[in-house]
């Protein structure tokens, strides 16, 4: 039942925050609230991936915010990234949020 705050694909107006460092209760809550958007931490720095946050989105595609903080912060600091060095940490966040959308592209893919 609606409570008049859906937005054009149904999602509430309320959300709730999921942890993507546990997949498997993110997905019985998408389960359980279908239309709601979630906030998803624990992408990157926390141990999480793109296939453990794939169960935060609706079957549409949408309905989950991914949230990365230090994984992009301080992403020069990171193996693959070092060549940046912390003068160029801009350019290394840049490069690991083209990775993080790239990674979370190819999960989603599938639900379009």
């Amino acid at each position: 039942m609606g409570l008049g705050t859906e937005g054009k694909r149904g999602y509430k107006a309320v959300g709730a925050v999921v942890g993507a460092t546990y997949p498997a209760e993110a997905a019985r809550l998408r389960q359980l609230m279908p239309h709601t958007y979630f906030l998803v931490p624990g992408y990157g720095a926390q141990g999480a991936g793109a296939a453990d946050v794939q169960a935060c989105f609706g079957a549409d595609g949408y309905g989950a915010i991914v949230n990365s903080s230090r994984a992009i912060l301080y992403a020069y600091r990171q193996q693959i990234y070092r060549t940046f060095g912390e003068e160029h940490f801009v350019e290394a966040a840049q490069a690991a949020v083209l990775a993080m959308k790239e990674e979370l592209a190819a999960v989603l893919r599938p639900l379009s």
